[in-house]
């Protein structure tokens, strides 16, 4: 008897926690399915240029002016440093409701366990920004810094109407 009882409390314990924990991959896939743009941007709170992408508003100015478009920052490679919440919050983002701040369960910062693949794109830098619609991956900016007036045209031009 004790037995089944621990077995339904370690079952009950593990479905809760499931629960909990949604797929961060199928959550993000799902929102990138909308007609709308939307932008998702791999970062750690660690890194001098995700940092200086936050500083002088970029990121806030950029989410503000354009409430239309889903912004999704992913925490990834974070280390012991959490999701950022707080340093994004210093710099203005993250209460838009057009911004989601997601926490990607694989933190390692070491080579041959951190993330490599994200959405079936490689990762291999850190920021890392992708423009999607309809489910489409339009833009891809893999390699460090953004320049914040390209980011505002790819937009631009990832909201007119592609054949598929």
């Amino acid at each position: 008897m004790k037995l089944a009882t621990g077995v339904l409390a370690f079952l009950a314990l593990t479905l809760g926690l499931a629960g909990q924990t949604p797929d961060i991959e199928a959550q993000v896939r799902n929102a990138t399915k909308s007609d709308e743009v939307t932008i998702v941007h791999l970062w750690a709170p660690w890194c001098p240029n995700c940092k200086a992408e936050l500083a002088n508003d970029r990121w806030s100015g950029f989410i503000h002016a354009n409430p239309d478009v889903t912004v999704i920052f992913v925490t990834v490679w974070a280390g012991e440093q959490g999701d950022g919440r707080a340093l994004l919050e210093r710099y203005g983002v993250g209460n838009q409701p057009n911004f989601k701040l997601l926490m990607h369960p694989n933190t390692s910062r070491s080579k041959g366990e951190k993330l490599t693949m994200f959405l079936g794109q490689p990762v291999s830098w850190i920021p890392t920004t992708w423009v999607f619609r309809a489910g489409t991956l339009r833009y891809a900016l893999n390699y460090g810094e953004l320049h914040f007036p390209m980011l505002q045209q790819l937009v631009r031009d990832a909201q007119d109407k592609w054949e598929h």
